[in-house]
């Protein structure tokens, strides 16, 4: 468990590494199974304060056209007019509003996330899970994080009804991050 003093000594600015960061999503198929994907291009800032974490801010830019579930079809489905319209919304962004400590290595980040220039709350259960001294001397930081939206809620709301019921893709998508982040100089 990290103290409040070494949570100090983390105060600074970072920029999240893509090359070790993940941020990906799970989306319910045909009622029967989960479909994953995630996000290949993106950059990100945090501002993390140790001494008091109410005041840490973070941001997240990621490139729509980089979305990868595995496969080109629906990856190109995506990007189209049904889904995320990548020509004219080329950017999903996120930019927090706040910050709260809720004990042990837990936090919550609350902010505004914009999808097809739909700006709306999201709320991002997070974990600290440590920081380190890598072997290139970069100190770093790593989170693990959560969160659940609802598609509509951004103006996604392409489907397709199923001969059984339901429909082809569920309304909640659960988001996860995993971030790796370095200290800036």
């Amino acid at each position: 468990m990290t103290t409040t003093a070494d949570l100090a000594t983390l105060t600074g600015e970072y920029t999240i590494d893509p090359a070790h960061t993940t941020i990906g999503f799970t989306a319910r198929h045909a009622m029967v199974t989960n479909v994953k994907g995630k996000f290949l291009d993106f950059s990100g800032a945090l501002h993390l304060d140790g001494t008091d974490p109410t005041r840490s801010t973070a941001s997240l830019d990621i490139t729509m056209d980089s979305i990868d579930t595995g496969s080109a079809d629906r990856d190109g489905h995506l990007k189209s007019s049904d889904f995320f319209k990548t020509d004219e919304f080329p950017r999903m962004t996120f930019r927090s509003t706040k910050a709260e400590a809720l004990g042990g290595d837990d936090y919550r980040i609350t902010g505004d996330l914009t999808i097809l220039g739909t700006t709306r709350p999201l709320t991002i259960d997070l974990e600290f899970n440590g920081a380190a001294k890598d072997p290139f001397g970069n100190e770093r930081v790593g989170f693990e994080g959560k969160a659940e939206i609802k598609r509509s809620e951004w103006g996604l709301t392409w489907n397709a009804a199923l001969e059984t019921g339901g429909v082809l893709v569920s309304d909640k998508i659960k988001l996860n991050f995993d971030i790796s982040a370095i200290k800036q100089a």
